[in-house]
């Protein structure tokens, strides 16, 4: 097989277009986000005595809710800018977190801003078909008794459960202020990165019972391309330990006492997160290590095998050079029996070689 080829066999080119993708993130550079020709927007109007959910085709309609008693939640599928713009202008939104709602590749953080507390984080979700971790921008504001989440990509939520949790009378978030409503939002993004993690885990197991029973080229591509969502993973969800963290240290008002626990217990979660993360990391580095020890293991059987040959030839290689030497007066050379007694030595000493490198165990 020839280079050219080898690496054809081992690379995938879908593999480098990943690894473009995963390194490759300049901030500095201003993005260009795909324009969108419709969004979604729906509203949760709720307090502890009714629930109300109500779909609008225009972003000027949310802006009546502003004024309302009740705790509001708008969420917004979907970004266009002229939407976006909008709605921050009419809510005291700062420009800068604008900015940061329309941006690509942000890394997680968490800001206070104009009486506001800002979240940027990101979905993950794990793609069977492809066994890479796709990622999606989520933005969440919490203002005076209301919460506006801002997500890229309508098709895909892990929210549902929240909007039943809403239309239960009696629940805990139909009973709470509007910081308990935006708890719930990072925490639902915090432990789907669990199950994100389990289904890589269950890859990792794959992998690694397959190197152990037959290392091929193609398990060392299968390691690096489990390594590059490794870093997505990691780069996605180290950070968010810092986010809840800062809404923890925050002062503002926005945020209860009482509500102060809840993020507590995020944050015990994506600090073991952020852990399983890292030895997730560790394990695909001992992988490596064990593919490179059983395709090294797997030479030394070779050449052992080898060298065993080539010694139990040796025996015949020196008797046939011996009798092939151009000399007049050699032992047995005229003996009618003289061919049959080398070709006998020829076996024997390999059978005696044999039994003692197996008695000594060399073999």
């Amino acid at each position: 097989m020839t280079g050219a080829k080898y690496l054809e066999y081992v690379l995938n080119p879908m593999e480098l277009l990943r690894t473009k993708k995963v390194l490759h993130v300049n901030p500095t550079i201003t993005p260009e986000r795909t324009h969108i020709q419709e969004t979604s927007i729906t509203v949760n109007e709720y307090n502890y005595e009714k629930a109300e959910t109500f779909v609008m085709k225009n972003v000027e309609d949310c802006f009546s809710f502003i004024k309302s008693p009740s705790n509001t939640w708008i969420n917004v599928d979907g970004l266009r800018k002229a939407d976006v713009e909008k709605l921050c202008l009419h809510f005291g939104i700062h420009a800068l977190v604008m900015e940061d709602i329309l941006s690509v590749g942000q890394r997680p953080k968490m800001d206070e801003v104009n009486g506001l507390v800002f979240c940027l984080l990101n979905m993950l979700y794990f793609n069977e078909k492809t066994s890479s971790v796709e990622t999606e921008q989520v933005s969440i504001i919490l203002g005076q008794n209301f919460v506006i989440s801002f997500q890229e990509d309508a098709s895909r939520d892990l929210f549902n459960a929240l909007r039943d949790k809403l239309k239960l009378f009696g629940s805990k978030v139909r009973m709470s202020g509007a910081d308990f409503l935006f708890y719930n939002l990072i925490d639902l993004i915090v432990d789907n990165y669990y199950i994100v993690m389990e289904k890589l885990g269950d890859r990792i197991e794959i992998l690694e019972e397959e190197i152990v029973r037959s290392p091929d080229n193609r398990s060392l591509s299968k390691i690096n391309m489990l390594r590059k969502e490794m870093i997505v993973l990691k780069r996605n969800v180290s950070p968010v330990r810092e986010l809840v963290n800062g809404i923890l240290r925050s002062e503002s008002d926005l945020i209860e006492d009482r509500t102060e626990k809840y993020f507590k217990d995020v944050y015990d979660h994506i600090v073991q997160a952020s852990d399983l993360a890292e030895n997730y990391r560790d394990m695909m580095i001992n992988l490596q290590d064990l593919y490179l020890s059983n395709v090294n293991l797997r030479l030394n059987e070779v050449m052992k095998v080898m060298a065993v040959v080539t010694c139990l030839l040796a025996p015949a290689t020196v008797i046939g050079g011996i009798f092939g030497m151009n000399f007049e007066s050699i032992p047995l050379l005229h003996n009618q029996w003289g061919f049959f007694i080398s070709v006998g030595l020829m076996l024997l000493i390999p059978i005696w070689m044999i039994y003692v490198f197996r008695k000594r165990g060399w073999f």
